[in-house]
């Protein structure tokens, strides 16, 4: 196989492999926000009243509790502290940069 008919392969390859690392961050983004929404109100934070403040609200948590929950079975909490998404987004850096790696070659 020449270098020129390889090349819509790699690239193809290098794109997914991309997509698939942003969707990664964005992902650990969200869950970064829902930590710190959840910080926010266990410290005695109120929410406004406001739909929009709301809806954002629980778009993290039906997004991130999914894959926290998963965690959350195997880690007991220590006392206040939730080491679940510590280890979610470790789990997340390094399985998803072994994964994207893969698919790039």
């Amino acid at each position: 196989m020449s270098l020129l008919a390889a090349l819509p392969l790699l690239t193809a390859r290098t794109t997914a492999a991309d997509y698939l690392a942003a969707l990664l961050d964005v992902y650990t983004i969200l869950i970064i926000a829902y930590i710190l929404s959840s910080l926010y109100q266990s410290f005695g934070g109120k929410v406004p009243y406001n739909r929009f403040l709301i809806g954002v609200l629980d778009f993290l948590r039906q997004v991130c509790e999914p894959y926290l929950s998963l965690f959350r079975r195997f880690i007991p909490p220590l006392g206040a502290i939730d080491l679940s998404p510590l280890v979610g987004i470790l789990v997340l850096t390094i399985g998803g940069g072994l994964l994207v790696r893969l698919i790039a070659g």
